[in-house]
């Protein structure tokens, strides 16, 4: 009898050690289930010739291609090593030609199979030479070729073969015959629907599902199977979420409430401006949760320069008026200093809590960070334990074990994309009780990424920018096309400085030796492009050449802590009026007085990342300049992108984009617990509908049954699609 593989079996004993080990090592597939899981990624038709005209955005990239043979030629060379043979194929599908090459002895096999005419799947690494796009020896599969050609054309006929995704070791048609191996399995698959959500969305059952993904007769079979599967991934995933926001909400906690005439109060009557409503209402949500016996969980998300931070003190400072305290997670140390300088500042003398000529209502406002000295820390740690220190703002250090809070109320997360659940949980556990949190990110995200990315959290958002802010006008400048462009942009920057304003030239690498090997190689990789441009080569040139005479500095992430605290201090009192440095600068750093930023090789950054960077100018009265530089081609997706970010400052349209443009996995962390994405089937902008549907169920579901107790097939599929660390998987990279 035929063996019937377990789901949950090795692929060892169905496959045999080798190909076992090449979907384990390459493509994260360890069990039958896995297998039947990595999902056709498309499917060629028999007499539908598939696309080789979409083979330019996939240079570097494994393909494989369905296509006719238009002619083969075998040819003689002379090399170094005396004569060779080479043959030369040239496949079309109607769309596009493709260049095949093969050499040496290898030659002889695709010069006796791939005869003009003949069609086959080829599978290989679109490079380039000369120009050309082609495939280096790749792997092939005839088609029609076992039976006579009658037979192999009714066989073929109208069928759709499934394209996997695939590594060089094992193409897409051998992946197709290990699924086969495993199909006889999928009867055992448990289904985690629960079967009045099943047949109420007349979704199809998980085996059949399984099977028409895999072995579709029809068109409406795939439709079928993905609107299964898409609802399997997104409900499993939202239960799982749904379940850590129940769990928390059970917990108990301290309400915090401010104290009339206290420590907020003052701090509200000092302020020389007035909040925005977006600032009123969002910290009233903040107020009323922290007011409550269970934590708050709250995701902060604000357009850059939406004022966070002032949010974000206000909800510490009550915090402080009720008797607790208050921590600021920073993910560098850059930006820690940055925060804790910022908040000093606007809280004047409510920040000399204790000191000699503080304010009566005042607290301590301490940092600690890794490089502090240790009399220093010493004295921090001692603040923290003693509750001298009614806020601390601090980096990784915070969540050392010897880090001790007198009585922890709140805990706040910059950027959270930074940081892992389990440092945030971990620097929770220091409260007697659980405390409140609030999550902060500057990166504008999309409803439905918020509830698939940060769904244990409520979300407020700030989109409105307060009184003063200034415009920022973006342009691209194209500077292979147009050099003069470069020039102008130089000349630009020299005209602000001599207005008494200060600039930031931002560059994807350091240049200090150490990043040489990994980027020459990409350089490499990349064919004909060059290395990215570099800070301390930039630097050196621009303060030679178009900027000579102007207090030029570097900063960067391998510099001493001290030395990048110093550059810092000394640009933001406006001694430095140029900065040249990586994306240390991206986040939290505020100097109101910089006015332009030049970000060279700027297709070299995603586009988020690029409204971030933008977000360090026309945060004062002067209008802000932001100048991406590119040698990229007009035409190319590159340049498109660039276009997009000089074309609006909505961050929220800006993050669709950069969605669209960017696999799953990019979005939601290289993947939440191994290698891997567990989003297969669901995309999280396209599938919108989907996934608030899916959260409503699946609130519904735990609120009715916490333990999933009535329903083991979902229970079974959380223990296997999400295992412990996945399930806290707001694991962001």
């Amino acid at each position: 009898m035929e063996h019937v593989p377990a789901l949950d079996e090795d692929l060892k004993k169905t496959l045999g050690p080798a190909t076992a080990k090449v979907l384990a090592e390459h493509l994260g597939l360890h069990t039958a289930l896995d297998l039947l899981h990595h999902y056709p990624r498309r499917y060629a038709e028999r007499g539908e010739l598939t696309s080789l005209a979409e083979l330019a955005d996939q240079i570097d990239e494994h393909v494989t291609v369905v296509a006719q043979v238009a002619d083969a030629r075998l040819l003689t060379y002379q090399g170094s090593r005396g004569g060779g043979k080479r043959l030369e194929v040239t496949i079309t599908d109607g769309s596009g030609r493709l260049q095949l090459v093969f050499f040496g002895a290898g030659v002889h096999k695709p010069h006796k199979d791939l005869l003009p005419g003949s069609r086959a799947m080829f599978a290989g690494k679109v490079s380039k030479f000369n120009h050309k796009l082609q495939l280096a020896h790749p792997a092939y599969e005839p088609l029609g070729r076992e039976a006579g050609e009658d037979d192999a054309a009714a066989a073929f006929a109208n069928q759709l073969i499934p394209i996997y995704p695939a590594c060089k070791q094992l193409e897409s048609w051998k992946i197709a015959k290990c699924v086969d191996a495993v199909l006889p399995g999928i009867p055992e698959a448990v289904d985690p629907l629960p079967a009045a959500l099943r047949d109420g969305r007349d979704l199809v059952p998980l085996a059949e599902a399984l099977l028409k993904i895999h072995r579709p007769a029809t068109k409406a079979d795939i439709e079928d199977a993905r609107r299964r599967l898409k609802w399997d991934e997104a409900f499993v995933l939202q239960v799982a979420l749904a379940r850590r926001r129940h769990a928390d909400s059970q917990l108990p906690a301290v309400p915090r409430r401010p104290t009339p005439g206290g420590l907020l109060d003052s701090f509200d009557a000092t302020l020389p401006f007035t909040l925005t409503d977006g600032q009123l209402s969002v910290s009233k949500e903040i107020f009323d949760d922290l007011a409550t016996s269970h934590p708050m969980h709250r995701l902060l998300q604000g357009e850059v320069g939406s004022g966070k931070t002032m949010v974000a003190l206000r909800a510490m400072l009550a915090v402080v008026d009720s008797g607790g305290q208050a921590a600021m997670l920073a993910p560098t140390e850059v930006l820690a200093q940055q925060h804790h300088r910022s908040i000093t500042e606007m809280m004047g003398e409510l920040a000399e809590g204790g000191m000699l000529g503080g304010s009566d209502r005042g607290t301590k406002v301490t940092l600690l960070t890794g490089s502090m000295g240790t009399p220093a820390r010493r004295r921090a740690l001692l603040d923290l334990v003693t509750g001298e220190a009614g806020i601390v703002i601090g980096t990784h250090a915070l969540i050392e074990d010897k880090v001790q809070f007198h009585d922890l109320g709140l805990v706040v997360v910059d950027e959270q994309h930074r940081f892992g659940v389990e440092q945030r949980d971990a620097l929770r556990s220091k409260g007697k009780q659980p405390p409140h949190l609030l999550v902060m990110t500057a990166t504008p995200i999309p409803r439905t990424v918020a509830m698939t990315v940060f769904g244990d959290l409520e979300t407020s958002v700030l989109d409105q920018l307060p009184a003063g802010r200034s415009p920022i006008a973006t342009h691209v400048v194209p500077a292979k096309d147009k050099p003069h462009f470069l020039a102008r942009a130089w000349e630009r920057v020299r005209e602000e400085v001599e207005n008494g304003h200060q600039a930031y030239v931002v560059c994807p690498r350091i240049g200090d030796g150490e990043d040489e090997p990994k980027k020459k190689k990409a350089a490499e990789e990349d064919g004909e492009r060059r290395p990215p441009l570099a800070v301390l080569e930039i630097a050196e040139q621009l303060a030679r050449g178009p900027l000579a005479g102007l207090p030029v500095e570097v900063l960067h992430g391998r510099m001493d802590p001290s030395d990048k605290d110093d550059v810092m201090r000394r640009f933001a009192a406006g001694e430095v009026k140029v900065l040249v440095a990586t994306t240390v600068i991206e986040v939290g750093v505020n100097v109101p007085n910089s006015t332009v930023m030049v970000i060279m090789d700027a297709d070299r950054f995603g586009v988020s990342q690029l409204h971030q960077l933008r977000g360090r100018v026309g945060r004062g009265s002067a209008p802000g300049l932001c100048l991406l530089v590119s040698e990229m081609h007009e035409a190319s997706p590159a340049r498109a992108r660039l276009a997009a970010v000089a074309a609006t400052l909505d961050g929220f349209a800006l993050s669709r984009i950069d969605l669209e443009q960017r696999r799953e996995g990019d979005v939601l962390g290289q993947a939440q617990s191994g290698v891997r994405s567990s989003l297969r089937m669901l995309a999280v902008i396209e599938d919108e509908e989907v996934i608030a549907q899916a959260r409503d169920e699946a609130t519904r579901v735990v609120a009715d049954d916490p333990e999933l107790e009535r329903l083991p097939g979902l229970r079974t599929a959380l223990d296997a699609l999400l295992d412990t660390e996945r399930e806290q998987y707001l694991e962001k990279g």
